[in-house]
C-alpha cells in the first residue's frame, strides 16, 4: 500500500511538471481529464453535469481533488446511492469546491489552530469545510490529507487529497408514533446508555412496541448480530468490529455496518484516598496492568505495596480497546496479572476500586462522571479525557463508539431504520445528556450517508 501511494505521487507531480509550462492555459477540468489517478472524479463530474462549470473562464475555483483510491475506500453501496441521485452527487461534488483561488502559500498565515472555507454546494448547515495544519506542515481538509498542492489552472487551482469529503445528508424524517415493529439490541455497556436514553426519547415521543437494550458486552453483542436466526436488530460497540466477527455477519448474509454515534475516552480510576499516584506515563499504566506485582514496581517513588486490578470482562470492547491501546494489542499480559479481577458489571469494577486503597482500574468516561464522588481519575501522559483532548486524538485512550446494522435488517424490519434515523438526527443531544463526546463531523456525515445508502440498498436500490 505504501509502494502505491507513492508511485501515485510521483505520477501526479511527473504530470504537473510537464504541464507546467501549460496550466496557465488549460482549465481545472482539463487538468482533471489529463490525469489518470483522477479519472473517477472526472466521470463523476460529467455525470453530474458540472464539466462545463469547471471549464468556465469567468469564475475561479478551489477544488479539493480526491483521488481514484478515495472514491474505492468507499463502500460500494455508497457509491451505487450517489451515482443513483444526480442531486445528490452534485452536493458531494460541489462540497469539494471552493469560490476563488487559494493557494497553499495562503493558508498557513491566515490560521491560528484551524479556518474555515464555505463550499459551493454549502447548502445544508454543517457544511463548513474545516482546514487545519499540522506540526509537520501536513494539511488536512476536514478528514482529508492534501497530498499534491497547487496545480495551478487558468481558472482557479486544484489540491489533490486521499480523502472523498462529505457533506451533510438528511435522513428521513420519523414520527415516532407512526413507527410499528419490535426493534433488539445488545452489545457494549459503554453505548448502552446513549442508546437507551434514544430509545427512552422514541418511546416519549409515541413509540408504543415492544424493544429490546441488552448490556451484554460489544463481542457478545457481535455474536448475538452475526448469528442466522434469533439475531439482534441493532449491536452497540465500544470498538470496529473485527475482521472475524465481519466475516460471521457475512457468512450469516447479515453484512455489518458501522455507524459512529460518538467517541470516548477510557478513564482510568483509583481509590480517592490514593495520596501518591495522580498521573501515569503510558509506559506505567502498561506496567500497572500486567506485570508490576507493587506499585514500588511501577515507581520507585510509590508505596511496595500490592497493586489490585479491577479491568472490564474479556467480552468487553472497553477491554478489547485497553489492550489495544495501552497493551500494544497484549491480552496475554494483562490475563496473567497479579490480583485481576474481571466483570463486565461495570458497577462491581466502581465498588473494588472504592473500597481498596491499593486498586486501580478502568471503564467509560461516562460511568466515571456519574461517580466521581467515589473514585480519583488519573491523568495519562499529564492529559485527562475532555473534549478537546478526545477529538483532537492526543488522549492515548480515546475511542469511537458505534450502532452496528445491516441492510439486510433493514430489509426486513424498516422500523430499524426509522428508529436508527430517529437516532442519528438526535444523537447530539444523547451524547451530551450521558456524559460523552460527539464524534467529528466527517464521521457523522459519514454515518448518516451509510444509514441512507443501506436504506437505499435494502429497499432494492429504488
Amino acid at each position: 500500500m505504501k509502494n502505491r501511494i507513492v508511485a501515485l505521487l510521483l505520477t501526479i507531480a511527473m504530470l504537473i511538471s510537464v504541464s507546467a509550462s501549460f496550466a496557465q492555459d488549460k482549465t481545472i477540468a482539463q487538468l482533471a481529464a489529463e490525469t489518470p489517478e483522477l479519472s473517477t472524479l472526472v466521470s463523476l463530474v460529467e455525470a453530474a453535469g458540472l464539466t462545463e462549470v469547471l471549464n468556465s473562464p469567468d469564475v475561479e475555483f478551489t477544488v479539493f481533488a480526491p483521488t481514484n483510491d478515495a472514491f474505492a475506500a468507499l463502500p460500494g453501496f455508497v457509491v451505487d446511492y450517489v451515482t443513483s441521485d444526480v442531486e445528490l452527487l452534485t452536493r458531494v461534488l460541489t462540497y469539494h469546491v471552493i469560490a476563488g483561488s487559494v493557494t497553499s502559500d495562503m493558508v498557513s498565515p491566515m490560521m491560528a489552530d484551524s479556518m474555515e472555507m464555505t463550499a459551493v454546494g454549502a447548502d445544508l448547515m454543517g457544511s463548513q469545510l474545516t482546514v487545519t495544519v499540522a506540526e509537520d506542515g501536513t494539511v488536512m481538509i476536514d478528514n482529508a490529507k492534501v497530498i499534491i498542492t497547487d496545480i495551478i489552472a487558468s481558472n482557479g487551482v486544484v489540491h489533490v487529497i486521499d480523502t472523498v469529503l462529505l457533506p451533510p445528508v438528511t435522513l428521513d424524517e420519523v414520527i415516532a408514533a407512526d413507527v410499528t415493529g419490535d426493534i433488539n439490541i445488545a452489545g457494549s455497556s459503554t453505548v448502552y446508555p446513549v442508546t437507551q436514553y434514544t430509545l427512552d426519547q422514541f418511546v416519549a415521543e409515541g413509540y408504543a412496541d415492544t424493544y429490546t437494550n441488552d448490556s451484554v458486552g460489544t463481542g457478545a453483542g457481535f455474536e448475538k448480530f452475526c448469528t442466522a436466526e434469533n439475531a439482534t436488530d441493532i449491536s452497540n460497540a465500544s470498538r470496529a468490529i473485527k475482521e472475524s466477527e465481519a466475516a460471521n455477519c457475512d457468512a450469516a448474509g447479515r453484512p455489518a455496518i458501522g455507524l459512529r454515534v460518538g467517541d470516548d475516552g477510557i478513564a482510568v480510576v483509583v481509590n480517592p484516598a490514593n495520596d501518591f499516584l495522580t498521573d501515569l506515563t503510558a509506559e506505567q499504566l502498561a506496567l500497572a496492568f500486567s506485570t508490576a506485582v507493587t506499585w514500588a514496581d511501577v515507581d520507585p517513588s510509590f508505596p511496595a505495596e500490592a497493586i489490585v486490578r479491577y479491568s472490564p470482562g474479556t467480552d468487553s470492547g472497553t477491554f478489547d480497546f485497553f489492550v489495544e491501546s495501552a497493551l500494544d494489542k497484549n491480552a496475554d499480559a494483562i490475563l496473567a496479572a497479579t490480583e485481576l479481577n474481571l466483570n463486565e458489571d461495570d458497577n462491581v469494577l466502581l465498588e473494588g476500586v472504592a473500597n481498596n486503597v491499593n486498586a486501580i482500574g478502568y471503564f467509560g468516561f461516562s460511568y466515571y462522571i456519574e461517580n466521581a464522588d467515589k473514585l480519583k481519575l488519573v491523568s495519562v501522559d499529564g492529559l485527562l479525557p475532555t473534549p478537546e483532548t478526545v477529538a483532537s486524538g492526543d488522549y492515548g485512550l480515546a475511542r469511537p463508539l458505534f450502532v452496528y446494522t445491516s441492510a439486510t435488517v433493514l430489509a426486513e424490519k424498516p422500523q430499524v431504520y426509522s428508529f436508527l434515523s430517529y437516532y442519528l438526527t438526535n444523537v447530539a443531544t444523547a451524547i451530551e445528556a450521558t456524559g460523552y463526546f460527539p464524534a467529528n463531523k466527517y464521521d457523522l456525515n459519514l454515518s448518516h450517508l451509510l444509514l441512507a445508502a443501506a436504506n437505499h440498498a435494502a429497499m432494492g436500490g429504488m
